[in-house]
């Protein structure tokens, strides 16, 4: 895992003026060595985004967008590993919270009963993200972007997103910070941004990924908050766009590390 390659290509058609904002570049890093290039452009013309800095390194390019057609194309190359995610007060409070997705406050109960046996952190990071594998049918479309925990457990199949709200949501409702975070995952199949939870276990930020469908060793940071309404991809204020062409690629140089779901990963 000396180097990792990641890219984005997104066309989308704006309808009705728009503030557009993407979160598609990898989050500012320490420890790694980071090159990459993001250009953005309106009707065949150059866009120059404004940059928002958000949680722990998050990148918000945002602009404002007429009727037309936006493009945007990214590539990274990183090489080495990133510093651990440092733990914060504010992380200990604004992470056990119910979020709009992760309704926390809603599996109080439930939580209790299927994982309140077990004392330490470790273990019910283990039995949260194999329930929540083995409950879950992974089925593209068949969740709508309103959903949360509650109605992905209900439904019982969801896509990335849903899998890892309700680990979040299950690991709050028993007193484990956990948040929600956008990467790049090399060997995810379908290829797509991808999303999973991240989990504070003794002191240190542990990623949780219940489709085990790509290796955590080799996911990338993109953007981290509560949940998905923090971590999007893409946001639209105000107007109307649609989603014509999207392409995501990452890559490993050399194998895919091997992963088990009684490992202990941490983004890096």
């Amino acid at each position: 895992m000396s180097k990792r390659e990641f890219g984005a290509d997104v066309e989308v058609a704006v309808l009705a003026p728009a503030i557009l904002e993407f979160q598609i570049a990898v989050a500012q890093q320490t420890g790694a060595d980071v090159t990459e290039a993001l250009s953005f452009e309106l009707n065949g013309k150059p866009v120059e985004p404004e940059l928002i800095i958000g949680d722990l390194g998050t990148r918000i390019h945002r602009f404002a967008a007429d009727e037309g057609t936006v493009t945007a194309s990214y590539r990274a190359t990183v090489i080495g590993q990133s510093d651990p995610s440092p733990v914060t007060s504010f992380d200990l409070a604004n992470y056990l919270r119910p979020s709009r997705y992760a309704e926390s406050d809603k599996f109080f109960g439930f939580a209790a009963t299927e994982f309140g046996e077990y004392a330490d952190s470790v273990t019910v990071l283990e039995k949260v993200s194999s329930w929540v594998g083995t409950r879950l049918n992974y089925v593209p479309g068949s969740s709508d972007p309103i959903d949360g925990a509650v109605d992905t457990l209900l439904a019982g199949a969801g896509v990335c997103r849903d899998y890892a709200h309700l680990v979040v949501a299950l690991l709050r409702a028993v007193k484990v910070p956990a948040r929600l975070v956008s990467v790049y995952a090399p060997g995810c199949e379908p290829m797509d941004f991808h999303a999973v939870a991240e989990a504070l276990v003794d002191g240190v930020w542990r990623v949780v990924d219940a489709t085990c469908l790509a290796p955590r060793q080799s996911m990338m940071r993109i953007a981290t908050g509560r949940d998905a309404a923090d971590t999007a991809w893409l946001d639209n204020h105000g107007g109307s766009i649609s989603l014509k062409n999207m392409e995501v690629t990452a890559v490993v140089d050399g194998d895919l590390p091997q992963d088990s779901v009684t490992d202990l990963v941490s983004l890096r």
